[in-house]
């Protein structure tokens, strides 16, 4: 896979995230993803895990928005670094502001692990 390539995944993912729309997400994900919260130290695995882990995100807020992303692809490794701004929209319409950065690792065109370090609260809770 090609930076481009790469970056347009990335992409994707993100609309789906902004967009709550699993099927678009789960588009981008193996079925034994693996997803991390570093900060947190958080595991969830498979597609089941990881959905619930997106219904409570979307659940508990109003909005979520990621924007400004910065991409450090990785061609030769199957791996793509972006940094980005998240605005989380509260349900009462206050606005919690972030900086995370996500550390993709790809196989066969999808997302075998996604490594996610925040700033500030998890917003990303295990169920």
């Amino acid at each position: 896979m090609n930076e481009q390539a790469m970056i347009e995944l990335v992409g994707r993912y993100f609309d789906g995230v902004d967009g709550e729309d699993f099927a678009a997400i789960t588009a981008t994900l193996t079925d034994d993803c693996v997803f991390t919260i570093e900060t947190h130290g958080v595991r969830l695995q498979g597609l089941a895990e990881i959905e619930g882990m997106f219904r409570r995100l979307w659940a508990n807020h109003a909005a979520v928005r990621h924007e400004g992303f910065v991409f450090v692809p990785a061609p030769d490794h199957d791996r793509i670094a972006v940094r980005f701004a998240v605005i989380n929209t509260h349900h009462d319409g206050s606005l919690a502001h972030k900086s995370n950065c996500n550390f993709f690792e790809i196989r066969d065109g999808r997302f075998t692990h996604v490594a996610i370090y925040m700033a500030g609260e998890n917003t990303l809770e295990r169920g």
